[in-house]
């Protein structure tokens, strides 16, 4: 019923997003998604990774009997696209398998099988879908909101040192080596999620079942939250208020100056500020930030070598997104608050809302909300003053990782319950 009911909800959600894409004039998710069953798709290692989380559920001969017939028909479609001097790109073969193992499911299968099956080919598409309705999502948040609170961010941002503008001259003199490097990282930031995720998710075929919490989940309720910030606090980023733009898009008449990553901006008397309807105000929080932090939490119970992978990317993502100025130093600390807090909320949500839980989720969300509140009213007081906000800062966040510690530290060695005392023997009635 759960499984059912989000997938009503996702269906109703990208529905929505549709016809609000339509009244723009643009295609939305579902008609994006659509159009990759048989044009090029955007994202080919996406697809891929979607099909390779729907192959959990299969044993290991049904899994290279599907990934061949996915490289077997990207294969074909790729040779027909350059042929007839289309746009050549792959992913398709891999859509196509998720597809063609929801037919087999409903034809094929029956009982559990079946149900299991589905599960499998659900959370394929619902990473598919949250790429999509992402997307959607950013363009309605630069159609609906073209006005900006950059200037509160770059503001507050002094108190941390403006790490955007540090960063950003760290990268501009690694040269293309190191500007690709970090581009490689921030882009492919779904497909490590998916390694963890397959990681953690490798015994569903052999149990045939799926574990009570996994990273997918997390992954997907950031991804579903985050966006819904964005409308209250729409921030573009630094490269865009400040700069010339990101790779070539623009922008750069819209920009306040043109001061990253070279020169400070002011912090007084920050105001909003109008700017272009394309450019996504998708700042606050740093949702790549929260994506890296929920990658690194699932990766300390994963072998060492996935445990050094999931702390590189997130110091790796950490650098993207503040060297390339798509995100303040400020977007950072909120988005580990706001990650820790989603985090909680659906552990506590597995174990029946307990105490300890509940109280955490309260913490991680009252400093979530203290934080846009302090960026939006208090910024040149923590311009002012960066001996106190910034440190303050840092240890707001600091509580929220340190309870999230000590809860589950908690939870995990108090997870088994205590055994039953034995009963005592009653005395026979007469």
């Amino acid at each position: 019923m759960l499984w059912t009911a989000a997938a009503v909800a996702v269906l109703g959600f990208m529905v929505a997003l549709e016809i609000a894409a339509r009244h723009y004039g643009v295609p939305g998710p579902i008609t994006n998604q659509a159009r990759e069953v048989v044009f090029a798709p955007a994202s080919g290692p996406l697809l891929y990774a979607s099909m390779a989380l729907m192959m959990v559920v299969l044993t290991w001969r049904q899994r290279f009997v599907a990934a061949g017939v996915a490289v077997g028909i990207d294969v074909v479609l790729v040779l027909v696209r350059w042929a007839a001097g289309a746009e050549v790109n792959y992913g398709n073969g891999a859509l196509w398998v998720i597809l063609g193992h929801a037919v087999l499911a409903l034809t094929r299968r029956t009982g559990r099988e079946r149900v299991l099956l589905l599960k499998g080919v659900g959370l394929g598409l619902l990473l598919v879908a949250g790429r999509k309705t992402g997307d959607t999502w950013l363009l309605i948040t630069s159609k609906t909101r073209p006005m900006v609170l950059d200037q509160y961010l770059a503001s507050a941002d002094h108190a941390l040192g403006n790490p955007s503008w540090v960063a950003g001259r760290i990268v501009e003199a690694t040269g293309p080596v190191g500007h690709h490097v970090l581009d490689f990282v921030y882009v492919m930031l779904p497909v490590a999620a998916v390694v963890i995720a397959v990681w953690q998710l490798r015994g569903v075929a052999a149990e045939r079942r799926f574990p009570r919490h996994h990273l997918v989940r997390t992954f997907l309720a950031v991804g579903l939250l985050g966006p819904a910030v964005y409308m209250v606090f729409p921030v573009v980023g630094p490269i865009f208020a400040y700069g010339d733009g990101a790779w070539g898009t623009g922008g750069g008449e819209w920009a306040l100056a043109h001061l990253w990553p070279h020169t400070l901006p002011s912090a007084g008397a920050p105001q909003h500020m109008p700017y272009d309807e394309f450019t996504p105000r998708n700042c606050m929080p740093s949702l790549h930030t929260a994506w890296s932090v929920v990658i690194f939490i699932h990766s300390r119970t994963a072998p060492r070598a996935l445990r050094w992978a999931g702390t590189a990317w997130l110091v790796a993502t950490l650098s993207a997104t503040l060297g390339f100025g798509y995100h303040y130093g400020v977007d950072l600390v909120a988005g580990v608050v706001f990650a820790y807090t989603v985090e909680a909320a659906l552990r506590t949500f597995d174990r029946g809302l307990d105490w300890p839980g509940i109280r955490l989720v309260a913490h991680g969300t009252a400093v979530f909300a203290a934080l846009l509140l302090a960026y939006r009213y208090l910024p040149v007081e923590m311009a002012a003053r960066p001996w106190a906000a910034g440190p303050l800062l840092l240890l707001a966040m600091a509580s929220v990782v340190h309870g999230y510690l000590r809860t589950t530290r908690l939870w995990d060695t108090g997870a088994a319950p205590a055994p039953a005392p034995p009963a005592r023997p009653q005395p026979e009635l007469v």
